[in-house]
């Protein structure tokens, strides 16, 4: 794997650890988002795919989403600070911290449950078929970025 491996106990420990470690009064060191909100937006990688409550993009429109952002998303390649968000993923209201908290635990120890088998070749919301390694990019350089936005 490019990325720590999600999919491991060490890795899917340590990030929740680090979500753990977040506060109600976390600050951001860039951005706009509160904490509450940070959390509510990386819940939306996995209502994606746990969840039937985001419409999935039409064939055009996910044809434009893989062409434009995949490689951003997928890749071991670290966002950048305040990089552009995908409107699912705009949190404007603020959100209740340990509500969003809990859910992106569950969430994750939902995913090391399932295991890195499980993920190999499956369809993803708008990218199509991702391998292994792909999800594993995708869950973790997310979190990461965003938990280190937070100073954890």
């Amino acid at each position: 794997m490019d990325l720590p491996n999600i999919f491991t106990p060490a890795v899917s420990e340590k990030v929740i650890q680090r979500i753990n470690a977040l506060k109600p009064t976390s600050q951001a060191l860039w951005g706009k988002m509160t904490v509450s909100q940070m959390l509510a937006h990386c819940n939306v990688s996995y209502e994606y795919l746990f969840e039937n409550n985001h419409p999935k993009p039409n064939p055009f429109l996910k044809f434009i989403i893989k062409l434009v952002a995949k490689k951003a998303v997928v890749s071991d390649i670290p966002y950048k600070k305040n990089s552009p968000t995908g409107p699912d993923f705009k949190m404007t209201t603020e959100k209740d911290f340990d509500i969003e908290k809990n859910r992106l635990v569950s969430y994750i120890n939902r995913v090391h449950a399932l295991g890195e088998n499980h993920f190999d070749n499956k369809e993803s919301h708008s990218f199509g078929k991702l391998t292994t390694n792909e999800w594993n990019n995708m869950f973790y350089k997310h979190l990461d970025h965003h938990l280190t936005q937070f100073g954890v």
